[in-house]
């Protein structure tokens, strides 16, 4: 019996979504926004399955989707003014999330693309090819903006240390 991409696509989702909630999160650092990142994934791609010309670029093809949800989010945040209440509220911290490393810090200070570029290649583990075709970025690019951004991220770490 031959899977269909839909099918495959709703597997791929059920397998992974731990690791979507994760990616989100490192953008979003807020559990209701990587929630909302996720989910508004899920139903895009399930109602755009049929665009998938290749069953096997399930992943990437997803992790675009992500990604750009994430991003969504942030622009969405960004314009929204916070009140005096909404600022003594206490943060939320995700178990095994946790903020306040330097990395953390450092790699927020970074253009989003270069950390999206970074957290794809070292958070998710994925090949430099993926990321470009995630990125919708030439591979020489990726790799580019990968390897300024670790020099960023060693000087500026290394700056904080001193």
């Amino acid at each position: 019996m031959k899977v269909t991409v839909y099918e495959r696509l709703i597997q791929y989702i059920l397998d992974n979504q731990d690791r979507f909630y994760r990616i989100a999160y490192s953008y979003t650092r807020h559990q209701e926004d990587a929630l909302d990142a996720v989910q508004s994934a899920v139903c895009k791609a399930l109602e755009a399955h049929e665009s998938i010309k290749n069953a096997d670029a399930v992943k990437t093809w997803f992790y675009r989707i992500l990604i750009n949800e994430c991003l969504m989010v942030l622009k969405k945040r960004n314009k929204v003014v916070l009140t005096a209440d909404a600022v003594e509220q206490e943060a939320y911290y995700e178990k095994g999330y946790e903020q306040g490393g330097d990395i953390e810090k450092e790699l927020d200070a970074l253009d989003i693309d270069v950390q999206g570029i970074i957290r794809l290649r070292f958070f998710e583990e994925m090949s430099l090819k993926e990321i470009s075709s995630i990125t919708g970025l030439n591979l020489s690019t990726v790799k580019t903006k990968l390897y300024r951004g670790l020099k960023l991220l060693k000087e500026n770490i290394q700056e904080a240390d001193l």
